[in-house]
This record gives C-alpha cells, sequence and structure tokens, in this order.
C-alpha cells in the first residue's frame, strides 16, 4: 500500500511539472482579431516589402541572421503601420504583433508562443519597456530590462521591436 501511493504521488508530481512547462504554449491572439483590435474593425489592404538589397542586408544586420522569407506582409492607415513578425526564441519561432505610429512603438504584443518557457514576456508589465521607443542607428534609444529564464525570448522580441521600426521607417511614404 504505501509502496502504492508512493507511486501515485510521483506519478502526480510528474504530471503537474509537464503540465506547468507546456503552459507557456500557445495562440494568445490570432492575427485577424490584432489587426481588427489596432484598426478598430476597419483592416487596410496589406502591403508587402520584398527582402533584397539593403532591405535584406539591414534586416540581416538587424537580427543577426537572414530572415526566412523573401518578403514581408505589413498594413498601413496613414501614419500607423503593422508588423506581424516572427522570431526564434530558444528553438521555437514566437510570432508577435508590433504596431508603429510616427516611427515611434505604439504597442508590442505576443500573439503565438511555442517555447517551454519565456512567455513572461507576453505580460503588459515588460511589452511596456518599448512604448514610445524609437531607432537610434540599428539601436533601440533605450535599454530593455530582461527576465530572468527568458533571456532568448527577450532578444527575440527586442530584435523584431527594431526590424518593424527600421521596415516602417524604410517603407513610409
Amino acid at each position: 500500500m504505501t509502496r502504492l501511493f508512493k507511486l501515485h504521488f510521483i506519478v502526480l508530481i510528474g504530471l503537474m511539472v509537464s503540465s506547468i512547462t507546456v503552459s507557456a504554449r500557445g495562440v494568445y491572439q490570432t492575427d485577424e482579431d490584432f489587426l481588427s483590435e489596432v484598426f478598430a474593425n476597419s483592416v487596410p489592404k496589406s502591403q508587402v516589402v520584398w527582402l533584397k538589397g539593403e532591405v535584406s542586408q539591414s534586416v540581416s544586420d538587424i537580427l543577426g541572421h537572414d530572415y526566412k522569407g523573401l518578403r514581408i506582409r505589413y498594413w498601413r492607415d496613414q501614419n500607423k503601420s503593422v508588423w506581424i513578425l516572427e522570431e526564434i526564441g530558444k528553438e521555437q519561432p514566437i510570432t508577435f504583433g508590433v504596431v508603429i505610429s510616427r516611427q515611434k512603438v505604439e504597442v508590442v504584443k505576443v500573439l503565438a508562443f511555442r517555447e517551454s518557457r519565456g512567455d513572461e514576456i507576453r505580460y503588459p508589465a515588460f511589452t511596456q519597456q518599448f512604448e514610445q521607443a524609437t531607432l537610434d542607428g540599428n539601436k533601440l534609444d533605450r535599454h530593455i530590462d530582461g527576465i530572468s529564464g527568458a533571456t532568448l525570448s527577450v532578444w527575440a522580441m527586442t530584435s523584431v521591436v527594431r526590424m518593424a521600426l527600421y521596415l516602417d521607417k524604410f517603407t513610409t511614404p
């Protein structure tokens, strides 16, 4: 009886620990819902920026590697642009929604997180550090505080924000 109790206890603890590590993963908001929220249900037609030449090189410099696609889709309405971009955290891509207004960050959101840990970057207490950030060269104009245990996720978000600011500046009419 005691062995059976210990076995059940060990299995229960194992299930609890595994459910905690899996809980970080998820789709927090769909791309469509994010766009609808940003543009108050009046989403403009998407546009495309091709990654070639100087743009491709600048994006590679910002990320530290080539971006996986040949083009990036974005949405623009007057002085506001929206970018839905992906970057690898530790091993899996994280999907971010970035809103740029007048070449400053308005909003950054984690739309989908696929890693087992590091999802603390999705909380407003962290993302608000990016509000009103601008580019200074290829760097942000401010220091972004990290999160212990989420370093690669923080780096991914910071890189994507820098990339969105660059692309916004490049595509602004």
